[in-house]
């Protein structure tokens, strides 16, 4: 007992972090307390059913519990590497790999030759120093804002966060950019706004993050309706029941210029961007949209009513002043709603057959943030400077 207890005690010492650490420990198992680590890793992240790989820059970990098992490997489909994963304690195995940047891969485990475990993704991206907190640079305030019952939804309220910039404000105001989902972006867009807006790259922006509303009592999501739905409802409901209050609550002018003025958003919330914009172009300009659900996602009545009618859209309709960047991958999703993928290609299309100002930057990953947080920086330095 004395000597597990010291093992376990070395296993704390020597307690891993990242998929550095595991692949430093993998070189020592011969030393008890770094198989005791190794093993406690991927006993934290299996969950029993293969470990989700962790990705720190190129570097991949691996991992599952097949108790029984004298071999164990990862393969990665399409066309990727089979990952040899070394027999750790308890049953457990793991190996770091490096990929490379892009990589986008579907992870199968497989023990003695067999399928085990789930079906996991992996996307490897470069991360921008942009998007990385830097010292020296000084730091915006996120103020967590209070919940307000909504007038054009009624009996429901959102969650939602307004970010100030540590600049001071602009003699015609400050620039915007909307976040939909904000719960997630709130937690990794501070540092790229904080050194973008610091660097002149972009100009001071207030941020709103706002999450989709839920219903009174009930905690029911409706956003479908908010974000897939073809209207200016969404919009109408930030300019006049969110917006103001952010202005107010800052004490700060926020510019009307659509030119500065951005709406963003991933999956259903990249559709609401472009819908919010493309209904009031003159209080939205700017559009940040990944792996956006262009898509039959709100068929309505008639099935036929949901974003998939974009494309057409644009072509039939006189251009609006809008700058979009699109961002998606090859590996999205394909569903009884449509194909993400091929959506996005058409929306890109119709963009530049009507002559749109507009980006797209296909990859290979599959329906997440990933790619598109490799590109925030490009993105809304491409956004908010039409000229370079």
């Amino acid at each position: 007992m004395a000597i597990v207890q010291a093992l376990i005690l070395l296993a704390m010492q020597t307690k891993l972090k990242s998929p550095a650490d595991l692949e430093n420990a993998l070189h020592h198992l011969d030393k008890a307390e770094y198989a005791m680590a190794a093993t406690v890793y991927v006993k934290t992240n299996d969950g029993g059913r293969g470990m989700n790989p962790r990705v720190d820059d190129r570097k991949v970990a691996f991992g599952l519990l097949a108790a029984s098992a004298q071999k164990a490997e990862a393969r990665l489909t399409p066309n990727g590497p089979t990952i040899q994963l070394n027999k750790l304690n308890d049953g457990y195995f793991a190996n770091v790999a490096d990929l490379n940047y892009m990589d986008a891969f579907t992870v199968d485990y497989y023990a003695d030759g067999q399928k085990v475990g789930t079906s996991r993704k992996v996307e490897v991206y470069k991360v921008p120093p942009e998007m990385i907190a830097d010292p020296a640079i000084p730091k915006g305030e996120l103020m967590v804002m209070p919940k307000q019952i909504s007038k054009f939804y009624p009996e429901t309220q959102s969650d939602w966060w307004v970010y100030k910039p540590a600049k001071p404000e602009p003699e015609g105001g400050y620039g915007l950019i909307v976040f939909q989902d904000g719960a997630g972006p709130k937690g990794y867009a501070l540092p790229c706004l904080d050194n973008m807006i610091a660097k002149g790259e972009i100009p001071p922006c207030i941020a709103i993050f706002i999450s989709p509303s839920v219903t009174i009592p009930d905690a029911r999501s409706i956003r479908s309706r908010q974000y897939d739905v073809l209207s200016n409802e969404y919009v109408r409901y930030f300019l006049e029941e969110y917006e103001p209050v952010a202005a107010q609550t800052l004490s700060a002018k926020i510019s009307q210029d659509p030119s500065i003025r951005c709406m963003a958003g991933v999956s259903s919330g990249g559709i609401c961007a472009w819908t919010a914009a493309w209904e009031r172009p003159d209080k939205f300009g700017l559009v940040l949209s990944w792996v956006g659900s262009y898509t039959n996602i709100a068929s309505g009545a008639s099935k036929k009513e949901g974003g998939h009618n974009y494309p057409a859209l644009i072509r039939k309709v006189d251009k609006k002043p809008i700058r979009v960047f699109l961002q998606d991958g090859d590996q999205d999703l394909d569903n009884e709603h449509g194909n993400w993928f091929l959506s996005c290609q058409q929306m890109a299309a119709a963009l530049k057959f009507k002559g749109y100002d507009y980006m797209f930057t296909p990859g290979h990953g599959f329906h997440s943030d990933a790619h598109g947080r490799s590109e925030m920086p490009e993105a809304l330095r491409w956004l908010f400077n039409p000229k370079k």
